[in-house]
């Protein structure tokens, strides 16, 4: 049985978050630059096993596509020519950095931190994945 991971990409940074191994809980992996998201999740692939791969798809309010939501697509195009036989799963990620940042305000995080756009991503992934995870029965 392996992880999932799920990425809260963006142009920049990707936030990445990987369940435990048996799926109950979410946790912060790490935020990398996303120049170097694949070798990331390549290396990471050999020491972890993964099941499949959630990655949020920005939308505006309405529905529509943002100006990120090409990027994701072809984000999720390489992904999926990269692990094939892994599941990737695009979900609605509309309220994830606002979620992240009423999160980080919640926990207490000093303004400076909460101002730090690699920790938003991070708990983005992070609340992504949580979501999946109580939304499906895996």
């Amino acid at each position: 049985m392996g992880r999932i991971l799920a990425l809260d990409y963006g142009m920049k940074r990707t936030g990445i978050a990987v369940t435990d191994p048996l799926k109950i809980i979410a946790n912060g992996l790490i935020t990398i630059e996303t120049e170097k998201l694949f070798d990331f999740l390549k290396d990471y692939s050999n020491k972890e096993s993964i099941e499949k791969i959630i990655i949020g798809n920005p939308l505006n309010l309405d529905g529509s596509p943002t100006d990120a939501t090409p990027a994701v697509h072809h984000c999720i195009r390489r992904l999926r020519n990269t692990f094939p036989t892994l599941p990737i799963i695009s979900v609605d990620e509309r309220y994830s950095s606002k979620m992240a940042s009423n999160a980080m305000l919640e926990m207490g995080m000093k303004k400076k931190d909460r101002r730090e756009k690699s920790n938003i991503d991070l708990i983005a992934a992070t609340m992504l994945l949580q979501d999946y995870l109580g939304n499906n029965i895996l």
